[in-house]
């Protein structure tokens, strides 16, 4: 298939590119460079600079790479900045997606497989968190990931755009040739690697009185590769639907360092802090359907492998993408 990657220089879209292109797929990346990096567009890719805030360039890109299918990451995706800045996040994550969808209904793709989270659920009533739970969101981000996921339906409904749209938490690790490096870095493992790599004085740990084992929240990390394979499968789908992703368990934060600790040799300094507004104890996501219907399994279900790769990446890479 030839398939557009509308943020493939970010994190997650870049390695999705790259599966694709070890599949065999012929794959454009139509990203603005204001989060990802052109060094994250692997080289066998058609690389258009754009951003969706201006819809003739994205219809622009799709007239001249027509595509069959368009996987969609170009989002903002601060929790804490969706608190401050609401506006960004509705005019980036709403108001820019809808100039890719129209832009895809006037070029006639039809299909879309979209990156969008389990903030839309919001503190979870049970965990793991299926696809059946209320969707609460208590931020501008997830808020706006919810709207697009009711735009999309109605997209289906009124002009055939068939979709996916798949949630998740906590992407991490990294390919061999692509790996996490975000401008503002909130993400742990990461922040914890950069300590490793002496960027960094030592890490924090927000909150250590909750109900979990450790008194450390528990979060549902998901390997890189996994989430590309899933975003890959959900291609094939036949109908339009909505998959949560996760690998039926849960690392805490101090089951995170001490994994850093052991796979990079480091001692790793600790800084306990207060709890952050907001943050439940435990979040993890169910996966029985997309199993069930779309036959995905995570290979990576230990957080060690996860780290690992990450670990390899940030030594080949010290310096990131160096942009």
């Amino acid at each position: 298939m030839k398939i557009l990657v509308v943020g493939g220089a970010g994190y997650i879209g870049s390695v999705c590119a790259e599966l694709l292109l070890d599949e065999g797929h012929e794959v454009g990346v139509f990203d603005n460079l204001s989060e990802g990096h052109r060094r994250a567009v692997d080289p066998r890719a058609t690389f258009f600079e754009g951003d969706l805030a201006e819809r003739v360039r994205i219809q622009a890109a799709l007239v001249d790479f027509q595509p069959e299918a368009v996987m969609h990451f170009a989002a903002s995706a601060l929790v804490g900045e969706s608190m401050e800045n609401p506006s960004k996040y509705f005019r980036n994550n709403i108001a820019h997606g809808l100039n890719l969808l129209d832009a895809m209904v006037a070029t006639g793709v039809q299909r879309i497989v979209f990156s969008s989270t389990c903030a839309t659920f919001g503190p979870p009533e049970r965990v793991p968190i299926d696809e059946t739970a209320p969707q609460r969101p208590i931020n501008p981000y997830g808020e706006s990931k919810l709207a697009f996921e009711k735009i999309l339906h109605w997209y289906d409904e009124i002009h055939g755009l068939r979709f996916v749209a798949l949630r998740y938490f906590n992407a991490a690790g990294a390919s061999e040739n692509f790996g996490e490096e975000h401008r503002v870095e909130t993400h742990l493992i990461p922040n914890v690697l950069k300590v490793a790599l002496g960027q960094k004085s030592q890490v924090e740990i927000y909150g250590t009185d909750y109900e979990t084992p450790d008194g450390t929240c528990i979060r549902d990390y998901i390997h890189i590769l996994d989430l590309a394979r899933a975003h890959i499968l959900a291609l094939k789908s036949a109908t339009s639907d909505f998959y949560n992703l996760g690998t039926g368990g849960g690392t805490s934060v101090r089951e995170v360092i001490d994994s850093c600790r052991k796979i990079t040799g480091h001692n790793i300094p600790v800084v306990e802090k207060p709890r952050r507004a907001g943050d439940p104890p435990r979040l993890i996501a169910a996966s029985e359907k997309i199993q069930r219907e779309l036959g995905w399994r995570p290979q990576f279900q230990r957080i060690d492998a996860i780290i690992e790769s990450a670990w390899k990446w940030h030594q080949k890479f010290p310096n990131g993408y160096g942009d």
